[in-house]
This record gives C-alpha cells, structure tokens and sequence, in this order.
C-alpha cells in the first residue's frame, strides 16, 4: 500500500534537489568549479555542505536501526562518526588545504613524486567511495520499498539518476548549496519526529526494557515477511495471515499452536493489538540486559565485545582521515584557516545531529516489535511516527522522515560520485569538464547496478567497512605525509597495499560468510583493529629501509604543509 504522505516528502526532497542542482549547470564552467568549486566556499557554507554530505543511510537510519537490532553499544558508531572529526581538526585539515591539491591521488603524487603512487590511491579512491555508496543505494531501496510498496530496485535506480544527472550537470559548486539545504532538512526531519514521540510517550515505559523479550504490539499490527522465516509463538495466537504458513497457504483467520511456525517469503501477517511479538531465529532478539549493554555486539553475538568496541572506535575515528568524498571538500575552502574552521563547526552540527538516532533506537525497542520479526531494524525511523500517531500528525511525521532519509542518500551519494568521478577523470582519463561528466555517467551507472545485489545486507555495518579501509590506508598516507619528512613514496606504497588490502580482503571474507563467531567474525568484520596498526608499521618501516626515496625537497613540502598562506614560497600543488 502506497503511502502518500512519504512519498510526498521523497517527490519534494527530490525536486528540490534537481532545482539547486541544476542551478549549477549555470555557474558551473571550468574544472576547477566541478572538482573543488573554485576554492572560494566560506566556512559556514561549507561546513553545512560537509555534515549534509557526511550524514549518510548509516546515521539517518542505520545508527538507531543497528542500535535497536543489537543493543546501545552500537552507539559508538555515533561517537566515532562524530569525533573523527576532531582527530581531522588536529591533523590534516589545514595542512591538507595549503598543500593545494584537488584530490587524495594529487597529495599523494604531489607529496612524494611517484606516478605509481597515484594511480594506487586512485583505485583506492574508487573501491572506498564504491564501499560507501553501496549503502546509500541500498537505504534508497528500503526507503521507497517502505514507503510505495514496491520493489527494492526502485529505490536504488531512482536514486543513481538523480545523483548522476545532478552531478554530471553541476560538480562541486553545484552540489555544495543541495548538500548545505539536505543537512538543515535531516537536522529538522529527525528531531522534530524524535521531539514528537517523547511528547506523546510523555514517560516512555522504561522498565519494560527488562522483559526479556520485545514487548506487545501496541496496536493492530501489519507485518509483511520480505524473505523465509521462522516464527517463535509461545501461547496460542489467533491471527490474520495471507499467504503461505507451514507450507499451507491461507487467507483469513488462522489459531497458532505454540511452537516455532515457517512464514513464507511474502506472507503477510496481522497481530492483533496488545499480543505478545513472537520470536524469529534471524536475527536474534537481545534480552534486556544484552540490549543495555555498553559494549559493540556483532550479528546479535556477544563474542569478545571490548575487542569489538574498539575496532569500531579505530575505524571511525581514524576512517574520517581517509575518505576521500569529505576531504576534497577542504580544498574549496579559500585558505588553511578557513578550513579549520569548518572543521571545528563541523563538529557541533554533527554532534546535535547524532543526539537522535539513540532516542529513536529505544522507542523502537519498547513500540515497535515487528521490526525484529522482519529483520527490518534499519527501517524503524521510517516506521515508527506511523505506529505512535494518527491523522494529521502522522502523515507530516511520515513525509518529514522519508524526506530525510532521501535526502541522506541524495547528499552522501552526490559527494561519493564526485570524489570517484574527481579521481577517474582527474588522474586517470585526462583532466577537463568532459572527462569529469563521462566520469560521473560510468561510475554512477556502474554503482546503480552494484546497488541491486547488497539488498538485505546492514546498512551500517557496509559504512564501518568503508570507514575500516580509509582507516587502514589514506589515514597512515596522510598523517605520516603531512607530519613525517622521511616518509618515502615506496614505504607509502607497501603501506597502502598492505592496509588497504587486508581490510579489504577482510571485508570481502566477511561478506562471503566467513567468521560469524568468535575472535574469527571480530577481526574479519572490525578489521580495523590490526590493518590501521600494520599500515602503519608497514609505511614507517618500509619508509626507513628505502630512505634515498625520500624527496630532495621534501623539507621544503613541509614548510608548504604548516607555514601559513601568507608567508610560504612553495606555489600551488595542483594544477588543472
């Protein structure tokens, strides 16, 4: 059943998007307006652009859907998120903006004088930011599944035209004002929704967090099964079911025995008001006490949690270093100074944002027990204002969140496609405009289709990948190039093969199924725990053994890195 008022807010989130940034198209001429918008974006304007395009799937729906699946230690996310950028304030920020490149590849040619260099960070340009908009995509379908009804691909083809066409018609300069509006349009259509529900809960019923399992359906409850499940009922259950239940198929009234029941893919079931939610066996549902933990659970598990907090704590606080979509967005500020302060303002916009998601996580948990029948935990800021409102309110709650969570995947997926379309053009095909606009039709057709096959996969959980490969190799490049006059170009190089390569080839294990328990599922899904240490190990080590590979005017790089604009002699690094 289409629901109007959501899909009202998606149709204006999404006009509104293609008026700003088409307005680009106008604005838009040389390459240095696509890449980095002239360099002239002020620091208000700026920050406002960089916390649009950093608030993505994961913090809008992610952080409370994960948070509600496995407990409040996924909170963390939230805190590294947001802290990431104080380790970026204190390290690279400023010096990164001096140093004048356009993209992750130029510092890395620019600092240390290695073609190789750069075409290595450039894949790694492509595979982080492919990491990062494969989760966009996948919210943009669970979006537009939740709110038309339909299916998941609409979501996902949706989103890749419009980012595509806004992209390729306007670059930077035309995606900065959307990026700055989506932010004050998630900012609204997450605490306004939040700041309603409390005021009807009033005192939500916190002690019912110590039932050990989800609490009643507060009202007449439609819960539609998207794949095979396995439905726990401990007491005799009368209820509504369309479609196929222990290999039977049935259309109306149906007695439940207590027992575990098979619900086929597709089956709808409605529970009555205030019956008790049944268990499934995916994924599981955590007791009061599992819930309140403080510590990261992964997959539900509570395998080694303090070695799993503080993977997650190495990936995003160290993760923001190195994704490349947020730090070109420093090279259209004016000078050094003025990125810091776009930094440090970007800070307080992300730190009022993430106040939310856990407000939204515990409603969740106490009103909203369908979510766990379906697996559908990323969806519950989406579900929620419908199951606690009615009339009026409902649908304005209803079509504020849709419209943020569409305006999440619009912001973060349009600052991926330019980073990747940035690095394609720019170091690989020959720099210009119609390079770039190729760039960005190929890279966003290709993503589109790679966004079909991550249905069902968490969407937070693909975020703390990307964040795990930045960590594990832009992060060592950067602090090591900007703060370390003897690193080399082949210590850099063995550190980016080895750090990015580990994280990756531990992501991909973890997707193939390996390590779902364990210490094996802690250091495959959090990997960041030992490949940030190796790449660091890696590049100084291998930086020590090769130090005739040092440049001859590395000394002077430096001083282009840490003496104001105003007094250094070295000009400009990048060139278009």
């Amino acid at each position: 059943m289409i629901d109007f008022a959501a899909l009202g807010g998606v149709i204006g989130v999404a006009v509104a998007t293609i008026v700003i940034g088409f307005r680009g198209l106008r604005i838009s001429r040389t390459p240095a307006d696509f890449l980095v918008a002239a360099r002239q974006v002020p620091a208000a304007l700026n920050a406002s652009a960089i916390s649009g395009e950093y608030l993505s799937a994961a913090s809008f729906l992610g952080i409370a859907g994960l948070a509600l699946a496995d407990g409040v230690g996924a909170l963390w996310y939230a805190v590294g998120y947001a802290a990431g950028y104080l380790v970026l304030l204190t390290t690279v920020a400023a010096p990164l903006r001096r140093f004048g490149a356009y993209t992750i590849p130029d510092f890395a040619e620019g600092r240390l004088d290695s073609p190789l260099l750069r075409r290595v960070a450039t894949l790694l340009v492509v595979l982080i930011c492919a990491f990062y908009l494969l989760p966009q995509m996948e919210g943009a379908g669970e979006t537009l599944q939740t709110v038309v009804g339909g299916p998941y691909w609409i979501g996902v083809v949706v989103l890749g035209v419009l980012v595509t066409g806004a992209i390729a018609s306007g670059g930077m300069k035309g995606i900065t004002f959307v990026q700055s509006f989506q932010y004050w349009l998630k900012l609204t259509a997450i605490a306004v929704p939040a700041l309603a529900l409390l005021f009807v809960f009033h005192h939500p019923p916190f002690h019912n967090l110590e039932r050990p399992a989800p609490a009643r359906f507060p009202a007449a409850t439609t819960v539609r099964f998207p794949s095979e499940e396995r439905m726990q009922v401990s007491s005799p259950a009368r209820l509504e079911v369309h479609g196929r239940i222990d290999g039977e198929r049935r259309d109306g009234l149906v007695l439940l025995a207590p027992g575990t029941h098979l619900v086929a893919a597709g089956t709808t079931v409605v529970f009555p008001a205030g019956s008790p939610a049944p268990g499934v066996s995916t994924p599981p549902v955590p007791s009061a006490r599992q819930w309140a933990s403080p510590l990261v659970r992964l997959d539900g598990h509570g395998d080694h949690p303090l070695a799993a907090t503080y993977g997650v704590i190495l990936a995003t606080f160290l993760g923001a270093l190195g994704l490349p979509h947020i730090l070109v967005r420093f090279y259209t500020n004016p000078d050094g100074q003025t990125a810091r302060r776009t930094t440090a303002l970007v800070v307080l916009l992300l730190s009022f944002f993430y106040v939310w998601p856990g407000i939204f996580a515990l409603l969740g948990r106490l009103e909203a027990p369908s979510l766990y029948l379906t697996g559908r935990t990323d969806t519950v800021v989406l579900v929620l204002p419908r199951l606690v409102s009615a009339g009026a309110p409902e649908r304005i709650l209803t079509a504020l969140t849709a419209g943020g969570a569409f305006a999440a995947f619009l912001s973060t997926s349009s600052g991926l496609l330019i980073a990747m379309a940035g690095a394609v053009s720019h170091d690989i095909l020959g720099r210009g405009v119609a390079a770039f606009r190729w760039a960005a039709v190929v890279v966003g057709t290709l993503t589109t289709v790679a966004g079909l096959a991550v249905a069902g996969t968490s969407i937070n959980v693909l975020v703390g990948w990307a964040f795990a490969i930045a960590a594990s190799s832009f992060c060592p490049l950067l602090v090591l190039g900007i703060w370390w006059t003897g690193l080399t170009w082949p210590g850099a190089l063995a550190g980016l093969a080895v750090g990015g390569g580990t994280s990756s080839a531990a992501v991909v294990a973890s997707l193939a199924g390996a390590g779902r328990q364990g210490w094996a599922a802690v250091l495959l899904q959090v990997p960041a725990l030992w490949t940030v240490p190796l790449a660091f190990a890696t590049m100084t080590a291998v930086s020590k053994l090769t130090p005739t590979h040092m440049p001859a005017d590395a000394m002077d790089k430096m001083l282009t890195l840490h003496l104001p604009e105003g007094v250094r002699r070295r000009p400009v690094v990048g060139r278009l």
